[in-house]
């Protein structure tokens, strides 16, 4: 069977910047449904009509992943509002953010605590991958019919490039783990 839109494909893949830094590597294939939000648009294009087997190596610009790095996502909140036990790298949904926080902070985020500071904490909102140009090596590991569930869900369960809402923002509200 070939990749077609709606239906579900396998896939492994490295990722790379372009200077050819590995950002992540998936090696047991994940399925995702094709025609609905698991995957980047330009990604469903370029697996479009192949099948089992087939290595797909494309380029994704900002524009066509995370999008670029907006400075308005950065927020810098007293410290004072967090529980002791913060530690940089963990995120916050916005809707779970303190009451005092900036309230210009977008409620549909997936905040990331960048900074830990006596006084205060940097949250971005940004995708980590935001701003960057990526590389990316995919592989076909099979390919099927998708289900009427899945159809009627427009995913296959797993929306690896989709798990945070988007947001009034742009294209990089998507998330990647």
């Amino acid at each position: 069977m070939e990749i077609n839109q709606q239906c579900v494909v396998a896939l492994t893949w490295k990722l790379t910047d372009t200077l050819g830094e590995e950002l992540d590597v998936l090696e047991d294939p994940v399925e995702f449904f094709v025609g609905g939000v698991d995957l980047f648009k330009k990604i469903e294009q370029a697996l479009q009509g192949h099948g089992v087997g087939a290595i797909v190596r494309l380029q994704l610009e900002p524009e066509e992943a995370f999008g670029d790095y907006d400075e308005q996502l950065v927020f810098l909140e007293p410290r004072s509002l967090f529980p002791a036990g913060l530690e940089e790298g963990l995120t916050i949904e916005g809707t779970a953010l303190p009451p005092g926080c900036n309230p210009e902070a977008p409620k549909n985020m997936l905040y990331t605590v960048t900074e830990l500071y006596p006084e205060h904490v940097v949250l971005d909102g940004n995708h980590p991958l935001a701003g960057i140009a990526l590389r990316l090596t995919l592989q076909v590991k099979g390919v099927r019919e998708a289900t009427l569930d899945e159809v009627g869900r427009g995913s296959a369960g797993t929306g690896f490039f989709r798990i945070a809402a988007p947001h009034e923002h742009g294209p990089g509200s998507t998330s990647l783990h």
